[in-house]
């Protein structure tokens, strides 16, 4: 049943009580008088009463009832459309997006644990997979639109034009060199060279090198020396003195190369920043980025390559993508399973976020709401609220026609009383 099979049932309904009301009425008033015939009259007398009272009331808030003096105070609904829209934005604001209740809301509902369970399952997993993937293709077909990519183009070229290439790199490096980072660098960069170094690999290919030298630079002397047993004592000799000379580097904190390097790095730092041939070169660099046809061609090729091989991912039988989505919702499942500090630091920071954008977000969803409304057609917006409620508020009419019956027949009894009790004092 409908929402308007609905209201109009509800209409006949108490209509109908109202229509029996009145037959009793009619029929009583045609009766001889007596006890139960002014006592039948006097109750559908005040039945009909409260039900016209009611039905009043109730049509009231939706249209204009032609009364005069009245009429001004019907069409409530309609008459009051802005008030209510921002009663209704206002209210929705207070109860429902207050930042605390939104965080508290997202604390007592556990997220993380609901997600992790959720994709616990296989069936999720594959759903979520499938979903994702079939909204690729839409993702794709907005990139490869023209006039998105020219969007794109210019955002990203109004960017480029705003940084400062030179002293953008040269704060990176200062927060990357704070307190002696770039030192720790150095320390992780010796002990990978010196990982290099002790290959047998690079031994040998030290060992040609100097092998090649004396065959090149002392032709006649390498045919009477022993130029492997010199190249492969030279190579193990240049390794031994280089793993030396870096752990002397890594063992002494104040060693002169350490120095030097930490003096090097921050005199490039204040080249970066003020160095007039630097900063050129990176406008220099800014422009390469956005206007060199080398560098676009080649991103434009990259995105092209990427682009052909989701979509022909997409289309197999087998998507790569599909599995990996499955496979990291997965692991995503099981360590948040697994660890459930990690689930409460998550719920805390979803907490904190809703905190913060609460505000922006409850003032832009209320604002919306208030338009909404506002921009309803009257007669339209009485209507939908009657088909939503008006079942509901036809049972007034109902309870006026029952009610009012019921008051009709007490008070049809105070009077008798008072009638007898008056006869009985004063025969």
């Amino acid at each position: 049943m409908t929402k308007e099979e609905e209201l109009k049932r509800s209409k006949r309904l108490a209509l109908s009580l109202l229509a029996g009301a009145a037959a009793v009425f009619v029929v009583t008033s045609l009766m001889p008088r007596g006890l139960w015939t002014d006592g039948l009259r006097a109750v559908s007398e005040a039945a009909m009463v409260g039900a016209l009272a009611d039905w009043f009331a109730v049509v009231a808030l939706f249209r204009k009832v032609p009364i005069p003096f009245i009429s001004r105070h019907t069409a409530i609904i309609p008459n009051n459309k802005e008030r209510i829209a921002d009663n209704l934005a206002g209210f929705v604001e207070d109860k429902f997006l207050k930042p605390e209740s939104l965080a508290a809301v997202i604390l007592k509902t556990d997220p993380a644990t609901s997600v992790a369970e959720w994709l616990k399952e296989p069936a999720n997993r594959n759903y979520l997979a499938s979903h994702l993937l079939q909204l690729l293709p839409e993702i794709l077909a907005t990139v490869d639109d023209a006039r998105i990519q020219q969007l794109l183009r210019d955002a990203l070229n109004s960017a480029i034009g705003k940084l400062d290439m030179s002293r953008s790199l040269g704060s990176l490096l200062a927060a990357l060199t704070k307190d002696g980072r770039h030192q720790e660098l150095l320390d992780d960069g010796m002990v990978a060279l010196m990982g290099i170094i002790n290959r047998p690999t690079t031994r040998d290919l030290i060992a040609g090198q100097i092998a090649a030298w004396l065959k090149r630079e002392h032709a006649a002397m390498e045919l009477v020396l022993p130029t492997e047993w010199i190249s492969e004592n030279g190579a193990a000799m240049i390794a031994k003195a280089l793993n030396n000379i870096m752990l002397d580097i890594a063992a002494d904190r104040d060693h002169k190369l350490r120095l030097k390097f930490d003096d090097m790095v921050q005199r490039f730092l204040v080249r970066l920043e003020s160095d007039p041939a630097f900063i050129a070169r990176g406008e220099d660099f800014k422009r390469y980025l956005r206007d060199g046809d080398t560098f676009n061609n080649y991103i434009a090729d990259l995105w092209g390559s990427v682009r052909d091989w989701i979509r022909a991912d997409i289309a197999g039988g087998e998507s790569k993508l599909n599995d990996g989505v499955i496979q990291a919702s997965q692991w995503l499942s099981e360590e948040l399973l697994r660890h459930p500090g990690m689930r409460a630091s998550l719920n805390q920071h979803m907490a904190g976020m809703a905190r913060t954008l609460a505000p922006a977000f409850s003032s832009f969803l209320t604002r919306h709401i208030s338009d909404t409304v506002k921009a309803w057609d009257n007669q339209d917006m009485s209507r939908q609220i009657e088909l939503n409620i008006g079942k509901d508020l036809q049972f007034i009419r109902v309870n006026g026609t029952l009610v009012g019956g019921m008051i009709g027949l007490l008070l049809y009894t105070i009077a008798q009383i008072m009638e007898w009790a008056g006869s009985y004092l004063h025969p």
